[in-house]
């Protein structure tokens, strides 16, 4: 047995993944922070007499950090490829960490002009840049350390972390909705919580320096250079096109229910902030639960059915959901329908990341991985500013329900493609 075996193996794997997704607990609950204050920063960093454009700003700037995420697959899944997933681990969150700060710190528009949201726009663009292979380092860290038969089951929780950031960031909205007046809330209060992911970050430190290297990368005798994975990723387009399609409707339903929730339920539906942010501490906990118990299920009946039956599931009925919900919105309508897609993303994701993981060739996972998932991210991050967007356009209310069914189109044909292609059929064990 190597060094790096017998290190792992004299700890429960619990305690290795849980050293593993902290990171990317940090990275999630920054963008739902964000996504949660989306009315209040906007208020603070891009004032305006136009209710709408100030906040389609705000959630555009929201947006732009995903943009920066290809950039940062490429060079940081580079980086991981070449020199390890631990070493490429704890850089991503030193810089996931900044981006969090410059929000949380940076004064407003009234008091040093468009300074602030200058600013504000270049730590979105950081956070972005080190989240483009945050979930691929996750991803691919965990597939290599799974035991056999439970790659699936295993590779679940790297978006089950993201699932308890959800909850906690939530979890903090209400705590502080209940503590504060709304004026308090949008003059200052929304900065609380990015405080409280900054006063984190020395702990997820501490959590992550103690990660050993996989055994599979250990073994590995090359360590390719950028050159080499870049002409390997261009050698195998196809896969990572493909790969980014099934992300989308990942990306797109994530965002959709829990980032999003919170404007939709105020904005449109006219709810209490208080009722979005309940909602959105139930749908955390149901794809906590789902995302697991989908990727076990995967590992038993494999990949392809898993990812059909939800897609087409989700194009069904995403759309007369949000119909019905908008027809007669309350909190149990708006709960009801938040679970419901909950278990259709959740249920797709479980099987979806272990997929990507295993389409990857070996000698480019992490750069190839957080390309394709890099790619889809930065349809999927506007999700929020397309919704509103459609909804001031049409009128119609219930039209984020057909963005939802554009995605899992995307999604059912890049899951049938990938599997005729005959490089991926290849190396999928659970086709």
């Amino acid at each position: 047995m190597s060094t790096a075996s017998h290190a792992i193996a004299q700890e429960s794997k619990f305690r290795t993944v849980f050293r593993v997704v902290s990171g990317n607990f940090l990275e999630m609950y920054d963008f739902m922070v964000y996504g949660y204050y989306a009315s209040a920063i906007a208020k603070t960093y891009f004032p305006s007499g136009d209710a709408f454009a100030s906040l389609m700003l705000s959630l555009s700037v929201f947006g732009a950090g995903f943009l920066m995420r290809p950039v940062g697959a490429i060079v940081l899944g580079a980086y991981i490829d070449h020199h390890g997933r631990r070493k490429g681990l704890i850089l991503t969150l030193g810089l996931m960490a900044l981006g969090t700060l410059t929000v949380a710190a940076i004064p407003g528009y009234a008091t040093i002009g468009v300074l602030a949201p200058v600013l504000v726009l270049l730590g979105r663009l950081l956070q972005g840049f080190s989240a483009g292979v945050e979930l691929g380092g996750v991803s691919v860290y965990l597939s290599e350390i799974a035991t056999k038969g439970h790659k699936g089951f295993y590779t679940s929780w790297q978006s089950g972390s993201q699932q308890v950031a959800v909850v906690f960031a939530a979890f903090v909205g209400v705590l502080l909705n209940r503590a504060l007046p709304v004026e308090e809330m949008t003059a200052w209060g929304w900065r609380i919580p990015f405080l409280i992911g900054c006063l984190i970050v020395p702990f997820l430190f501490l959590i992550r320096r103690s990660l050993k290297e996989t055994d599979e990368f250990l073994a590995k005798r090359h360590r390719p250079t950028m050159g080499e994975i870049m002409r390997s990723m261009l050698d195998n387009w196809r896969i990572v096109v493909a790969g980014m399609g099934m992300v989308i409707m990942t990306t797109v339903s994530f965002y959709m229910i829990t980032a999003y929730t919170p404007t939709f339920g105020k904005e449109v539906l006219h709810l209490s902030s208080l009722d979005a942010l309940v909602v959105t501490v139930c749908v955390g906990i149901s794809n906590l639960v789902w995302l697991p118990l989908s990727g076990a299920l995967s590992d038993r009946i494999g990949r392809r059915p898993v990812l059909i039956t939800f897609t087409v599931l989700t194009l069904l009925t995403a759309y007369p959901a949000v119909l019905w919900l908008v027809g007669d919105p309350s909190f149990l309508r708006l709960l009801a329908v938040e679970l419901w897609l909950s278990f259709l993303y959740a249920s797709y994701n479980g099987a979806m990341v272990v997929a990507l993981t295993e389409v990857m060739p070996a000698d480019v996972r992490t750069a190839g991985f957080s390309l394709a998932y890099s790619l889809a991210t930065t349809i999927g991050g506007f999700t929020p500013a397309i919704s509103t967007l459609l909804i001031h356009q049409t009128g119609n209310k219930a039209a984020p329900g057909l963005w939802l069914s554009v995605a899992a189109i995307c999604g059912l044909i890049a899951t049938l493609v990938l599997y005729r292609t005959s490089e991926a059929r290849n190396q999928y064990k659970a086709a």
